[in-house]
């Protein structure tokens, strides 16, 4: 696989987990809306995606050491990979009740993050358990954020 392909892939699914994460958790604790957490999750998919996509075409660009068929790689990986994952977690919302989506999202999440991270830290020659917890720690951060922005977030409803 070529460096383009692995920044686009690596990038999108981080981003797809982080970003996808912290909008689930944030809207279940604002809103314990199922059908809002969904939407959320597909405009991710979507929009988010094309954004992320369009943000790495135009780094690789300004870079202007690639040849454009690798900024395009990079830029089609990128979309793909955060549109797969941030829509993987629309399988466990539509399975389960909301509660235990949002869990088994976040355990989903950690799961593939610890993944990336491991073949990102053989890569680098640096220690896996050290960038696994890295990158846990800071999702888990967002998790926490979110969660806590979300129910900040809800009260200001209860006065409506």
């Amino acid at each position: 696989m070529n460096a383009a392909w692995k920044s686009g892939l690596s990038f999108g699914t981080t981003s797809g987990v982080i970003t996808t994460l912290g909008l689930m958790v944030g809207l279940h604790a604002g809103t314990h809306s199922k059908t809002a957490v969904l939407g959320g999750i597909l405009t991710i998919a979507v929009a988010d995606a094309l954004s992320d996509a369009m943000g790495i075409h135009l780094a690789e660009e300004a870079k202007q050491t690639q040849p454009a068929r690798a900024v395009w790689d990079a830029t089609l990986a990128t979309f793909v990979a955060k549109c797969i994952i941030a829509g993987s977690f629309a399988v466990p919302l539509l399975a389960r009740p909301l509660a235990q989506a949002v869990v088994i999202s976040v355990m989903w999440g950690m799961v593939l993050l610890a993944t990336i991270s491991f073949f990102a830290a053989q890569v680098q020659g640096i220690s896996p358990w050290k960038a696994i917890g890295e990158h846990l720690f800071i999702a888990l951060c967002v998790v926490a954020l979110t969660h806590g922005l979300g129910e900040w977030i809800q009260g200001f409803s209860e006065g409506d």
